[in-house]
């Protein structure tokens, strides 16, 4: 509207017709400067009223949005990221374009030219929610929607609305346009989860940010305005509507050549699939593990400050301990539910108000029934954790059978009786005491006290008795007989118990006989942890998943180092474990050898309780040790007679460790014999210095504190030829 003045006091004699009249200002003009004008009143009353309740200047000065805390494998890759708002920060100038053009050209065409807030759209959406009674137009700027992410609530009401117009207002006098536009880019919800346009860029895509296509910005971007009605998963044709609209938008923006929009509206919506390791990550127990360690010490923040936390996990391993499982846990379970299904075996397990609307045989022929009662009530669970004995650092850990279906971690949370698998313990109890490998017990019936003060006489597994059988075949053939006469005849069981708990098993142990039995409970991460010991000369390595926590800006707040202590002679741990390997060559272990060609130097032992509710193998090379549990929640289901340590968990173990070695291409190595351990040729009969007059021969190995002096005096010195001596037998 153009402006006139008056002329000068001396030239008033001006004809009307030179002179030109203002105008009237139209209606609509009125209002619009009317509503201007209260906008600035309002406005100034706005900053006056409710200054106090805006964010600080110190506060918009330091916005710092909340990321997400990664935990890192040691082989690089990240298996699971914690979060409340799941975003990783990039910075403006690793977004493309495409990006920026998507969210300006449909969120806020005047970005660049506004000062917060855009007058005209704010006043157009302002009368047309007074006309329509409602809150109907948004008309937010970049600026107001992230002053409303950051500071405010979604909830639509007018002091909110004026709340988020300051704020905006605020941002703007603080920041750039470019870093306003990266804080917007990174800090808004996408949905499914996703903040920040690289987290959706990986939910919904599986791509870096400089692999997206215009439509696949167009998509992300489509997720500001109604992330839930617009998922492409649970409505992919308004999404794709909408996906195309933003696609018009940048067209009609210059952003998109029309021929580049015909093309990219076309697309088809390629959706990158909602997976189980995306919602629970790599090795759920172990990071959820990892995840309450983390909270105990660093609280909130854990889920905020995004936090690079670099575990001791080997990604590779982990697959490979989960690949072995589910090959192997699917013919246990498939023979423990043949036999439930066998008889009246089930009907303990069925509610007593349902059998009395049916009878049993009906229920039983209802095949999705029975198959979910005995899920319910017999799932085979599995624990397996492996470790670097030298360092205690755990390279994979299975929980359980399914982490979606029960988030209770078995390795380290369940108490299970080791059966077999504690002997080993009670043994080197037994050789730390002087004893040796070719000491004898009498391997016939004994009466053994349990941990409830009954009496027990337990049996072989085998049924079989003999006469004098030395510790190496009674650990190597798992004797009952002999372990059970050891803590009678050669260590108290108060010192098995001591042995145990320096070999890091920190739960309660009865001193009674039953313990070489395997009568307690142990937690399968120390049972395994223990066995290390024998591979790492006599040292403990405490477990430890985390080695170093760094924040977002490159600060270490912690750095774990192994913690390693002697827990047994380095003598004595080079003996059981040179008896543990007899287990693998010719022991109950020897499956590990024949049906799955592990052939390094390794040692092991199995353990199976005696009404068959748990199995175990737990064994070890130099480089790693692995224990593995198979059983059942339900103490109340065994896994049948037959099912012992050898049959349900060293099928598990075996290619687990054969795969594990080969994978991180371990050379192969054996253990090494301290100076304190001697190997001799003696007589199997007098268990003295064999000569060449006695027939059967073995190498055996001792403490050179207890190492037999003398030649056998039990068979004639004549010597022997060589050609004579071809039959004689050599037995380890």
């Amino acid at each position: 509207m153009k402006r006139y003045t008056r002329g000068a006091s001396g030239n008033q004699n001006h004809n009307a017709s030179e002179r030109t009249s203002v105008p009237f200002l139209s209606k609509s003009g009125l209002i619009y400067i009317s509503i201007t004008a209260l906008l600035i009143v309002f406005i100034i009353f706005g900053i006056a009223y409710l200054g106090q309740e805006l964010p600080s200047l110190k506060q918009l000065e330091m916005i710092e949005p909340e990321l997400a805390s990664k935990l890192f494998s040691q082989d690089g890759k990240v298996i699971k990221e914690l979060f409340i708002k799941k975003r990783t920060y990039t910075p403006l100038d690793s977004i493309p374009d495409i990006l920026k053009h998507a969210v300006i050209s449909t969120e806020d065409r005047q970005f660049y030219s506004h000062w917060g807030f855009n007058s005209k759209r704010f006043i157009k959406a302002l009368l047309i929610d007074i006309i329509s009674m409602r809150y109907k137009q948004g008309a937010s700027t970049l600026s107001q929607q992230l002053a409303r992410s950051l500071f405010l609530t979604p909830e639509k009401k007018i002091i909110r609305k004026v709340k988020e117009l300051l704020t905006s207002i605020q941002i703007e006098r603080t920041y750039t346009k470019n870093e306003i536009l990266e804080m917007y880019l990174n800090q808004m919800y996408y949905g499914h989860g996703a903040y920040g346009v690289q987290a959706a860029a990986h939910r919904y895509f599986k791509k870096r940010l400089f692999e997206l296509t215009p439509a696949d910005a167009a998509l992300i971007v489509a997720q500001l305005q109604r992330p839930s009605y617009y998922s492409p998963y649970r409505n992919p044709k308004a999404a794709l509507h909408r996906r195309n609209v933003i696609l018009n938008n940048m067209r009609v923006c210059g952003y998109l050549s029309e021929d580049g929009y015909e093309f990219e509206k076309n697309r088809p919506l390629t959706l990158s699939p909602f997976t189980q390791e995306e919602e629970f990550g790599i090795a759920p127990y172990f990071t959820e593990w990892v995840r309450q360690e983390l909270q105990k010490k660093y609280g909130y923040n854990v889920y905020t400050d995004g936090l690079s936390v670099y575990t001791t996990l080997d990604s590779r391993l982990q697959a490979a301990a989960e690949a072995a499982i589910k090959t192997h846990l699917p013919e246990v379970q498939a023979s423990v539910t043949k036999r439930l299904k066998v008889g009246d075996r089930l009907k303990r397990f069925i509610a007593p108000e349902l059998l009395a609307e049916k009878s049993f045989r009906e229920l039983k022929s209802d095949t999705a029934f029975i198959d979910s009662v005995i899920s319910a009530n017999a799932a085979v669970q599995v624990a397996l954790v492996s470790i670097d004995p030298r360092t205690g650092y755990i390279l994979a850990m299975v929980g359980g059978r399914d982490f979606a279906e029960s988030k209770f971690n078995r390795a380290i949370q369940a108490l299970r009786q080791p059966g077999s698998a504690f002997k080993p313990i009670a043994y080197a109890a037994a050789i730390d005491n002087g004893y040796s490998p070719s000491t004898e017990l009498l391997n016939q019936p004994v009466v053994v006290i349990m941990p409830d003060g009954k009496r027990w006489q337990p049996q072989n597994y085998d049924r079989s008795e003999g006469g004098p059988t030395t510790l190496r075949k009674g650990l190597q053939h798992s004797l009952n007989l002999i372990a059970a006469r050891l803590v009678q005849e050669l260590v108290p069981p108060r010192q098995v118990v001591d042995f145990a708990h320096k070999l890091g098993i920190t739960n309660d142990l009865q001193a009674v006989d039953a313990i070489a039995l395997g009568a307690c409970e142990v937690i399968p991460i120390e049972i395994t942890s223990a066995f290390g010991v024998f591979a790492n000369k006599g040292l403990l390595a405490q477990p430890i998943a985390i080695t170093k926590v760094v924040d977002k800006y490159g600060n270490v707040l912690e750095q774990n180092q192994p913690v390693v202590r002697e827990a047994l002679r380095k003598e004595v741990a080079y003996i059981m474990a040179d008896m543990l390997k007899s287990v693998i060559l010719h022991g109950t272990g020897v499956r590990a050898r024949f049906k799955y060609q592990f052939m390094r130097p390794a040692g092991g032992k199995t353990g199976t309780t005696n009404d068959y509710g748990d199995g175990w193998f737990i064994g070890f090379t130099p480089q790693i040790v692995t224990g593995v549990w198979v059983g059942c929640d339900n103490l109340e289901v065994t896994l049948g007679q037959g099912a012992e340590g050898a049959k349900v968990a060293l099928p598990i173990w075996a290619p687990y460790m054969k795969t594990a070695h080969d994978t991180l291409k371990l050379h192969e190595e054996d253990f090494e014999m301290p100076i304190g351990v001697v190997k001799r040729e003696i007589c199997a009969d007098s268990k003295q210095l064999a000569t060449d007059s006695c027939p059967n021969i073995v190498e055996e190995v001792f403490l050179v504190s207890s190492a037999p002096t003398k030649y056998c005096e039990m068979h004639s010195m004549i010597r022997k030829s060589g050609r004579q001596q071809r039959d004689r037998r050599w037995i380890h």
